[in-house]
Formats: C-alpha cells, sequence, structure tokens
C-alpha cells in the first residue's frame, strides 16, 4: 500500500474515534455540566500520563523553560476545552464541527503577532473566504444565535492560540511538559469547580467517561502512526472527514440534520483551509509553522514529540513524495476522481466531501512549485513562506 494512502487512512480512521469521542461528550453534556466530564475524563487519562513520564527518557526536569507561555497556553486549554464540551452538548454536531473548523484560518491570523510571520494576499483573501463561510453556517438574523455559538467560537480561537503556542515553544519544551501542564491544571481547577455543578453520574456513565479517555488515548497513538506513514500535507486535511461523522451521529443518534446553509458554510471553510494548508507543502518552510489541526487544544500537527525550529526541526515531507504524482496518473486514482465528481455533489454535505478529496489528491507537481511560488508573490527571497512545511 502507498505510504500516503495508508497515512491517509490511519488519520481517517483517528478522527473517525475522535469523533465518536465527541459523541459521547455530547450525549453526557445533555446530563452534565462540561467542567464534570472534563474532570472524570481527565482523572481517568491520569495512568496514560504516568506511563508516558516513566517511557521518557529525555533529559530535564518538569519545570517549564518559558513558564509564561505555558501559563498562557495553559489558559487558552482550560477554556478551549469548557467551551468546546459545552458547545458539543447544545449545538448539532455538523455545526459545532464547522465553526472548530475555521481553526486554521484563525491559526493563521495568530501567527502573526505570536511568531512574527507575514501574510500576503491569497492567503488573506483564503482567510476572508473562510470567515464568510463561518458567517454562512451561522446565519446571524436568520437564526438566533445562543451561548452554544459562542461557546464553539471561543473553542475555535482557544485552540488555535494554544496550537500557535506550542509552535513557538515547542523546540525548547519537553513534550510531557507541553502535554502535563494543562492536564494538572484540568484536574485542580476542574476539581474546584466541581463541588457547585456536581450530579450523581450512575456506574454506565462513569464508564462511558473512561471509555472517553481510552478513544482520545487511542486516537493520539494512531494520529502518530498517520503521520509516520504519511506526508502531513496528506494526513493533516483528514481532520475535515469528522463532518461526515457528524452528519451520520447526528441524524441516527440525535435526529439532527445538515442543513443547506450549514453544508455550504462547511464548505467553504474546508476549501479556504485546505488552501492554506495544502499550500504551505508546496513551498519552503517557516522555522515557526504553527502546529494545526488542533483537537480542542490539542495539537496533532506533530504527534509524540515537540515542534522544533530550523534545520533540525521535525521534517514532514516525505522522502518518498516523488511517488504521489504517478498514484494521481493511475487508472485507481481516475476512477476515484470520476466517483468523486460524479457522486458527491449530489447534496451540499457531498460537496464538502468532493473538495476535501480532490484538492488533497489534486497538489501541484514539483515542477509547478516554482511557478506557484512565484506567481503568488506569497514567499521571500530566502525560500520560506508562511507556515510552509520543511523540505526533506
Amino acid at each position: 500500500m502507498h505510504h500516503n494512502v495508508r497515512g491517509a487512512l490511519l488519520a481517517l480512521l483517528a478522527f473517525a474515534v475522535y469523533a465518536t469521542n465527541d459523541l459521547i461528550v455530547k450525549f453526557l453534556g445533555g446530563d452534565y455540566s462540561p467542567v464534570q466530564t472534563i474532570f472524570f475524563s481527565t482523572l481517568f487519562s491520569f495512568p496514560l500520563a504516568v506511563l508516558m513520564i516513566m517511557r521518557d527518557q529525555s533529559p530535564g526536569t518538569l519545570r517549564p523553560v518559558h513558564p509564561g507561555w505555558m501559563a498562557a497556553r495553559t489558559v487558552a486549554t482550560l477554556i478551549t476545552g469548557v467551551t468546546a464540551f459545552y458547545a458539543f452538548s447544545v449545538l448539532p454536531l455538523a455545526q459545532t464541527y464547522t465553526i472548530l473548523f475555521a481553526s486554521p484560518l484563525l491559526i493563521t491570523l495568530l501567527a502573526i503577532p505570536i511568531l512574527g510571520e507575514r501574510i500576503h494576499i491569497r492567503r488573506a483573501i483564503a482567510i476572508v473566504v473562510g470567515l464568510i463561510g463561518v458567517v454562512i453556517a451561522l446565519r446571524p438574523g436568520e437564526t438566533q444565535l445562543g451561548l452554544g455559538h459562542l461557546a464553539a467560537i471561543v473553542a475555535a480561537i482557544g485552540g488555535s492560540f494554544a496550537s500557535v503556542v506550542v509552535r513557538r515553544i515547542g523546540s525548547d519544551e519537553r513534550p510531557i511538559v507541553i502535554m502535563l501542564y494543562p492536564m494538572m491544571a484540568n484536574f485542580f481547577v476542574m476539581g474546584a469547580a466541581l463541588a457547585f455543578v456536581y450530579e450523581p453520574m450512575p456506574a454506565a456513565h462513569i464508564g462511558l467517561v473512561a471509555i472517553m479517555a481510552i478513544l482520545g488515548s487511542a486516537a493520539g497513538l494512531i494520529i502518530i502512526g498517520a503521520y509516520k506513514s504519511g506526508e502531513a500535507i496528506v494526513v493533516a486535511p483528514m481532520q475535515y472527514s469528522q463532518i461526515i461523522w457528524a452528519a451520520i451521529f447526528g441524524y441516527f443518534i440525535f435526529s439532527e440534520s445538515v442543513d443547506l446553509y450549514t453544508g455550504l458554510g462547511a464548505a467553504i471553510i474546508i476549501e479556504s483551509g485546505l488552501y492554506i494548508v495544502l499550500r504551505e507543502g508546496t513551498r519552503g518552510a517557516s522555522s515557526k509553522r504553527p502546529v494545526y489541526p488542533a483537537r480542542h487544544g490539542r495539537s496533532v500537527a506533530q504527534p509524540g514529540s515537540a515542534p522544533a525550529s530550523g534545520a533540525g526541526g521535525r521534517r514532514f515531507e516525505s522522502s518518498r513524495s516523488d511517488h504521489f504524482p504517478k498514484f494521481r496518473k493511475s487508472a485507481t486514482f481516475a476512477v476515484f476522481r470520476r466517483f468523486v465528481v460524479v457522486v458527491c455533489p449530489q447534496d451540499p454535505f457531498g460537496i464538502a466531501v468532493g473538495i476535501l478529496v480532490l484538492t488533497v489528491l489534486h497538489r501541484p507537481e514539483e515542477g509547478q512549485k516554482s511557478d506557484n511560488t512565484e506567481a503568488d508573490g506569497d514567499g521571500d527571497q530566502n525560500g520560506k513562506d508562511f507556515h510552509g512545511l520543511a523540505r526533506p
């Protein structure tokens, strides 16, 4: 099996597991406060954290090198967790995901003041178009916006901020430190607030919380395998497949449907996010490329290790990337492309799926990269661009 296909399939599996985790969040959200759900899910995650600490052989202590940025990221992660859990509990799954999918656009904006990056005309247009997609999905004036919508927006902003901070400090901090501090903060802060919102939980619901912790850990391990198998430019966009599970779970379990405006807004947001993500892989690297996508404040684009900058940083592009154009010229690709073009556009949700698949598979050839860069005028003289992925 081609390494990019294997990586994409693993990523699809990981995000399906994440979507199942969010399904449980929504189910429990009808009876319990996000504070209670987060506290107990964190409690059940501690055994995994202990195992990670025991296996971590990198030198150093558990004290952060950048305490200020670590504190800021910890606060952002706390806020993101509470608001995301609340949004999932009160909004339709598809609408929640649609708003959270704006994260790559927000990361692009936040990287300007935090990382000192520059943004040029094409990416600026992509951001504006993506934000228009958010407005279309929310339909202000036609639908009554509530706390759930505000919570989803805050979660998207908080998760994006946490991801950018990881990129800023990740080359200096141990991965276990980046993971441990938000976990400890969740345990103590949510534990302190638990007295005000606690509701007795039957054994079945406690078991669901334990399953949440297991699913989150399993998805994290699978996504690590995905990034080891395939190129990040192929793996990262698979996060948008969660909208499929949102539609399925929402329809069959919660009697939710994806309306025209949500589907159209999702398609626009996905296309804008993919444009930003995929242009990275065809351009030079920025030493401060933010990590994304984010999972409710948890970065997944650099699994298993902290992001590194400079020539010694982790390189995403596979040395076997020259096989990808051959795959796109194969008969299998032609059949699959025909399926996407004919079948997917039958409904608004299918449009989003079609855009996702075709955009991933239609990466520019190696020989076209310099032309695109020159025409865009979006890079600098050193061959680096905003958020570019490192080349091998």
